[in-house]
């Protein structure tokens, strides 16, 4: 079953809409999307490495993170996290902009949350360098350790309070972007999302270049462009990558074989789709199901 591009998030408690994943390059705790998984939401994410050196594609553009640094990504933005160091670890703090505008049309909402989340910011590194950069990374650190304590009474309104004196110190300190994005920006990213999803409902038959640019009514040369702008692979590399990624969760979960699994997820030929796998994992299917097999002992 494909995993749609748009993530809508299951929160442990729909009465708490907030979560965290600590993500690792096979896990995420609770489930959701991981390492090397394209997506986006309607929430707000702030991502802290915890561990190792992260790298993170967002909208097209790659950031390089150390242990202890973060990213704000703006709600509705596509992301993959693209690079991760053996053992490292990171953690996603996922969040509506309702929770840091109180309640609708508010004077909090109007004036201190929709200008920057409707505006043509996309996200913003926190490196720790200034004292305020330190001050939020502090902040971040403190959360995940609320999130891992949570059995506590009130650790909902700490990090709702935690969230919203985070916020704060964001604005307060940014030159954040106050018009609102160009529409013919947000056109592209409609369009690229639409095309990306007929990869994802469609990756396990064959699929021409010309069908997916007309999934979005493009040209293939602005289907092409588009892909390699944001997502920096041409669709073709993109359609094979996804089918790649969906593969090593077959090996992973059930007993069928290569050749089996080759087929599912739309390879005509075992060959072709050793060649690729190997190509992107660095493993041949058996030697990853193997690997895979032996960390779960």
């Amino acid at each position: 079953m494909s995993k749609p591009l748009h993530e809508k998030i299951a929160y442990p408690d729909r009465l708490f809409p907030y979560i965290m994943y600590t993500h690792t390059l096979y896990t995420s705790i609770p489930e959701g999307r991981g390492f090397n998984d394209l997506h986006w939401h309607e929430e707000l994410q702030i991502t802290l490495v915890t561990k190792g050196i992260l790298v993170i594609q967002v909208n097209g553009i790659d950031y390089e993170l150390n242990t202890g640094q973060a990213i704000l990504i703006n709600k509705g933005i596509l992301h993959v996290t693209t690079q991760l160091s053996h053992n490292g670890e990171y953690v996603s703090f996922n969040f509506p902009e309702k929770l840091i505008g109180f309640h609708s049309e508010s004077t909090m909402e109007e004036n201190y949350v929709l200008p920057y989340t409707r505006s043509s910011l996309v996200s913003t590194v926190i490196a720790g360098k200034a004292n305020w950069e330190k001050q939020v990374l502090d902040m971040l650190w403190d959360m995940r350790s609320v999130f891992n304590m949570k059995k506590r009474w009130g650790w909902e309104y700490e990090i709702s309070i935690k969230t919203v004196q985070l916020w704060f110190i964001l604005i307060s300190n940014l030159a954040l972007p106050k018009e609102e994005a160009p529409k013919h920006a947000k056109r592209q990213q409609e369009r690229l999302q639409l095309m990306l999803s007929f990869i994802h409902k469609n990756y396990s038959i064959p699929i021409t270049l010309s069908e997916i640019a007309d999934s979005a009514h493009l040209s293939i040369s602005e289907c092409t462009r588009s892909f390699k702008k944001t997502v920096r692979m041409t669709p073709y590399e993109y359609l094979i990558k996804y089918r790649i990624r969906r593969s090593c969760e077959l090996l992973v979960s059930t007993d069928d074989t290569i050749t089996e699994i080759a087929r599912k997820v739309g390879f005509n030929h075992v060959n072709h789709f050793i060649q690729s796998f190997k190509k992107d994992q660095g493993k041949t299917p058996k030697g990853f199901r193997e690997f895979r097999s032996g960390m779960e002992k």
